[in-house]
């Protein structure tokens, strides 16, 4: 009895324990489903959050990018009115020109008419009244034609001439004007030595050292030749590349400050002066680029270029020569219509080549093109720059604008300078060429051999000859010389009639 009164106690305490272990679990399994339920809520919230930030970043970056590409349509279309524009007014002015041709066209063909008819009659009276025959009549009136169309033609390329060259200046003054009018700065020497300044010659003693150890050193460190002599407070620095030069000189001014003058101090100073000079090179490299607006250039391309300030050509800075030609060429681009930006950069980096031309051989304008293209300039920069000396041929409108302002920047007063021994050859020159021509009695070159003035005898040339002189002349100097700016050609054929009244 008790036996089955214990099973059945076991047996209901069991059912209980069982049924309260299944509420427990089933407890547990609801809160872990809520618990399941609000996480999933929260990551659905998080991620329609985030969606919804993403999605109104990529409205506001579509939207800007929407307004640039609208902007640079808007520019683009300028640009393209511009051009019609001159297009139109280049079209008209052909338009008129082949009227006016048309025009002087009929008037030959009217004037040759009347003048066959006139040489008809004209012969028919000669040879009546002078007896002469009909042949012989003819020749007399078509040498006395000659000399008339020879001067009716020599006033009529005067006029031409003359209006040619007043539009021509006219037009070139409305472009070029705010291009040149603030680019009289001043220039650098061009030298192959710089003199240093020293307190007093006792210094020349320390400065070559026992047994000439302190100047061997300082060569040896610098790559430049000391010269001491006997110039009192001077030591020069020779050397052709400037970059060396402005090394030396740095270090020598700190080692006279300094008063420590040894080998060991020699080569920890010429150390610093190089670092510094590498400072000033990225300095004016990068204050070069930011002023003509020319900007993402390569570090390395910039170093090179930032070398041209050490550089000088005619004694013009070739850094400061690239600078004024960029803000030439930008000018005159948006003058014309044409891309000002491509201007600019061709103009800045067209001498790159001499940063480097006493290390690498060939032209300065074939090194310039192998190291922009081995930065990944654009191939339109290149083509800009490359056509500069006429070694390529001008591809681009943006070429032919980097030539015109090299020559405007290398062209104005003051901007250039030669030495005597080149200022002389180069009068020489030019006065050879103008003797070497038929006809020619003497010439002179004047001007600082920016005008020649040749006299030509009268009796062997004409006027319309002497005007064909002044042009191949002109021809031949551009041909055979290089030189700054223009020169002026001036054919004189004087003829004097002298008579004594007794």
């Amino acid at each position: 009895m008790l036996l089955g009164a214990s099973v059945l106690v076991g047996a209901v305490i069991g059912y209980v324990f069982r049924w309260l272990l299944l509420l427990a679990r089933k407890g547990s399994l609801e809160v872990e489903i809520k618990q399941i339920l609000l996480d999933a809520r929260e990551k659905a919230e998080r991620i329609t959050a985030d969606a919804e930030t993403a999605a109104r970043e990529k409205v506001v970056a579509a939207e800007g990018s929407l307004a640039e590409k609208e902007e640079k349509l808007l520019k683009q279309e300028e640009r393209v009115f511009k051009r019609e524009e001159t297009l139109d007014k280049k079209q008209a002015e052909l338009d008129a020109q082949v009227e006016g041709v048309k025009v002087k066209i009929e008037e030959v063909r009217h004037i040759k008419e009347r003048a066959d008819t006139l040489v008809l009659q004209r012969a028919d009276e000669l040879a009546k009244v002078a007896g002469l025959t009909k042949t012989e009549a003819l020749d007399q009136l078509y040498k006395e034609l000659e000399r008339e169309a020879d001067e009716d033609l020599m006033m009529r390329a005067q006029k031409l001439d003359r209006d040619g060259a007043e539009k021509l200046e006219r037009r070139a003054r409305e472009i070029l004007t705010t291009s040149i009018h603030r680019l009289g700065n001043s220039v650098a020497a061009d030298t192959m030595a710089t003199a240093i300044t020293i307190p007093n010659d006792d210094l020349k003693g320390k400065i070559i050292g026992k047994e000439g150890r302190n100047i061997k050193a300082f060569e040896r460190a610098t790559g430049v030749e000391v010269i001491i002599d006997d110039t009192p407070g001077s030591i020069v620095l020779s050397s052709y590349d400037p970059l060396r030069r402005a090394v030396a000189r740095m270090a020598l001014e700190n080692l006279i400050i300094d008063g420590r003058i040894q080998p060991a101090k020699i080569e920890e100073t010429v150390e610093k002066a190089k670092a510094d000079v590498n400072k000033i090179i990225k300095e004016k490299a990068e204050a070069a680029a930011f002023e003509t607006g020319v900007l993402n250039l390569d570090p390395r391309l910039l170093m090179i270029l930032g070398r041209l300030h050490f550089r000088t050509s005619y004694g013009q800075s070739v850094l400061q020569h690239s600078v004024e030609m960029a803000h030439i060429a930008g000018m005159i681009a948006e003058e014309l219509g044409a891309n000002p930006q491509v201007a600019r950069a061709g103009a800045l980096l067209h001498d790159i080549g001499k940063a480097l031309d006493h290390e690498v051989q060939g032209t300065h304008v074939e090194i310039g093109r192998r190291i922009l293209q081995k930065f990944g300039v654009s191939e339109e920069v290149v083509k800009a720059m490359q056509a500069h000396h006429e070694e390529y041929p001008y591809e681009t409108v943006e070429s032919i604008i980097v030539q015109v302002a090299d020559a405007i920047s290398g062209g104005r007063p003051g901007a250039r300078r030669d030495s005597v021994e080149q200022y002389l050859k180069r009068l020489a020159d030019i006065e050879g060429i103008a003797n070497s021509f038929g006809g020619v009695e003497k010439s002179y070159a004047i001007s600082a051999g920016r005008e020649v003035r040749v006299f030509v005898k009268p009796e062997d040339m004409s006027d319309f000859q002497a005007r064909e002189l002044a042009r191949n002349i002109a021809k031949r100097i551009e041909e055979d010389l290089k030189y700054p700016g223009e020169i002026k050609v001036n054919v004189i054929r004087e003829t004097r009639a002298i008579e004594f009244a007794r």
